[in-house]
């Protein structure tokens, strides 16, 4: 196994770039779901276009990962991905500058679907573009840390940590810097310049990939991410015929499925999520059934596929940090620290934070627990994942409870529910998409990974639907699988039910899991 100390070049610089990128993104994404609800849109609304849009970014990286492989490259996918989202983060700047100021009235703002309609269409252009070019962008950087490095070099562990924590440092400053525009929220104009940062932002993170790309090399000093390898004859071209028939039947499946998910859809999210569901089944669906697999591999992408259902049950709850838990901390969360009132925003960035502190703790912790031979099993880990998160949502349902009116909560119940999350996502999510390399076929690690992105997609989607379920005053009651949401504790105590049946059905089916996957590996 080769081994030194010290990290290419590139890994710092392809981390800077990321750095770059996720301050943009959760920039944008702080403040969206406020412009959204004080401009353009009612809050159930907004939560459905919320989630419409997040799924899509986690949906876009497998088509993304296909145009780069076959047309682009990382490189230049890296360089059009991070344009195209800085045009739509422009976009979103120039649909703050348009809204009309003629829709306010007292104490609150009121929409106007007419006057607002120019902002609107830049708003949706914006949130395409931003959803085109993340698919470009987010896989092929993380796969070139990868290239980085021999495959039996030690150091690829540590690189994507490091990685990671680029990642975490960017999403940790960005609602801290674009919040700053948040305080006069009563004037939607005012979320422009948080925008127009992220835009700027992007395109610096651009510029400095743009001059520093050709230092960024291979393990034998090699250029990587360049074009495609096209055969220079057609006698290099492997052709292997087209099996027609099952691409015509999975077309057909496909369309099939999205009629029926599609039943009773009212608006332009409800195809969107139509369009994610059926993906979500379909291409899962293709592979497990290829002919090619083992009943060993087959057995093994069950086991994956069941720890996406899992997966897809702690993203619908951690993922109201951008909808619900936003409309919490603006609208009832005491951010006041003396004569001075904190940016709900800024409560988005202790998840980040918490993240970069609590993770080489936890990396000593496991170590520590593996050599007294107590360490969790991954599935018992992600289990572990799922409880917290739901422990995290009990904090508030206790916060809350009572809650009306005027009244108000101390941000630091916020705290603490952002801080058991960011435990729960670094003892679930690092291990989970670790068993997702360790159990995929190699030949199959990239459309797995792709999958496990997938999961991501319809949690958005399952995040965005329930967050609409959030009760306002006047609103009607709503109601979920016969339970009735007349509070604010009503309504968390839905994630409190959903991650902590999920944690609990997992911890027991772990040791079956581990006996399945002990044994084929074994064989």
């Amino acid at each position: 196994m080769k081994t030194s100390k010290n990290h290419p070049t590139g890994l710092y610089l392809l981390s800077l770039t990321c750095v770059g990128e996720r301050f943009s993104y959760y920039g944008m994404r702080a403040l969206l779901s406020l412009f959204l609800i004080s401009a353009l849109f009612s809050k159930e609304t907004t939560s459905l276009l919320y989630g419409s849009f997040t799924a899509l970014v986690y949906l876009m990286p497998l088509l993304g990962a296909y145009i780069s492989n076959r047309y682009f490259g990382n490189v230049r996918s890296i360089l059009i991905g991070g344009l195209t989202m800085a045009v739509g983060h422009f976009m979103l700047f120039l649909s703050a500058a348009f809204v009309e100021q003629s829709i306010f009235k007292e104490g609150g703002i009121i929409s106007s679907v007419v006057n607002n309609l120019p902002s609107q269409i830049l708003l949706l252009a914006g949130l395409t573009f931003l959803t085109i070019g993340n698919g470009l962008f987010k896989t092929q950087i993380a796969s070139m840390v990868g290239d980085l490095y021999e495959r039996d070099d030690n150091r690829t562990e540590s690189a994507y940590t490091l990685f990671y924590m680029g990642v975490n440092l960017g999403a940790f400053f960005a609602p801290i810097v674009c919040g700053i525009f948040e305080s006069d929220w009563q004037n939607p104009t005012r979320f422009r310049w948080a925008f127009l940062i992220a835009c700027i932002v992007m395109l610096l993170s651009v510029l400095v990939f743009l001059i520093n790309k050709n230092k960024i090399k291979g393990p034998n000093g090699e250029r990587i991410g360049g074009l495609p390898v096209i055969p220079k004859n057609k006698k290099e071209e492997v052709h292997t015929p087209i099996p027609v028939g099952r691409y015509l039947a999975t077309t057909v499946t496909f369309i099939a499925m999205f009629a029926v998910f599609s039943i009773g859809a009212e608006n332009f999210s409800d195809y969107i999520s139509a369009a994610v569901f059926t993906s979500s089944i379909i291409i899962p669906f293709i592979v497990i059934i290829d002919k090619s697999l083992t009943r060993t591999e087959r057995l093994r992408i069950g086991v994956i596929y069941i720890m996406v259902a899992f997966c897809i049950a702690f993203f619908a709850a951690y993922e109201q940090a951008g909808v619900s838990l936003t409309f919490l901390a603006d609208g009832y969360a005491d951010r006041t620290i003396g004569n001075w009132e904190m940016p709900s925003s800024w409560l988005q960035s202790i998840n980040p934070v918490c993240v970069i502190f609590f993770a080489p703790l936890m990396t000593i912790m496991w170590r520590f627990l593996g050599k007294i031979g107590i360490e969790p099993s991954a599935i018992g880990k992600q289990a572990i994942g799922l409880i917290l998160l739901s422990l995290g949502f009990a904090v508030i349902v206790y916060a809350t409870d009572g809650l009306e009116g005027s009244s108000h909560i101390s941000m630091f119940w916020l705290v603490a529910m952002y801080a058991m999350h960011s435990i729960g996502e670094l003892a679930s999510q690092p291990v989970g998409m670790s068993m997702v390399k360790r159990l995929s076929p190699a030949r199959l690690s990239v459309m797995m990974m792709g999958i496990w992105y997938l999961s991501s997609a319809s949690a958005n989607i399952f995040a965005g639907k329930l967050s609409a379920l959030y009760p306002e005053p006047g609103k009607e009651a709503s109601q979920i699988f016969g339970y009735t949401i007349s509070s604010i504790s009503d309504f968390f105590l839905i994630f409190v039910i959903i991650a902590g049946i999920a944690g609990i059905i997992l911890l027991c089916l772990a040791p079956w899991f581990n006996k399945i996957i002990n044994t084929n590996e074994e064989r």
